[in-house]
């Protein structure tokens, strides 16, 4: 049953990113999503591999630029 329910979730949250863009979404729903889609088999599709591959890098980035703008960065200097 959680596994309907973190689908559910992970669509939702791409239905955000793909309407608004991945700034539309917080910085927990981020890593959420990165989770949920890095838990997710695409091995089936190349395609489908490829695209996830892209949208964590995207989502990856977001987290950063989050991080940077709001000094929550876990630079060293």
């Amino acid at each position: 049953m959680e596994n309907d329910n973190d689908d559910l979730e992970r669509l939702q949250l791409l239905d955000i990113v793909f309407t608004k863009g991945v700034n539309a979404l917080s910085r927990e729903e981020l890593e959420r999503l990165h989770d949920l889609i890095e838990r997710k088999d695409y091995s089936h599709d190349k395609k489908a591999r490829k695209s996830k591959i892209k949208l964590l890098k995207k989502i990856g980035n977001a987290i950063y630029d989050h991080d940077v703008k709001y000094g929550n960065s876990f630079k060293t200097s």
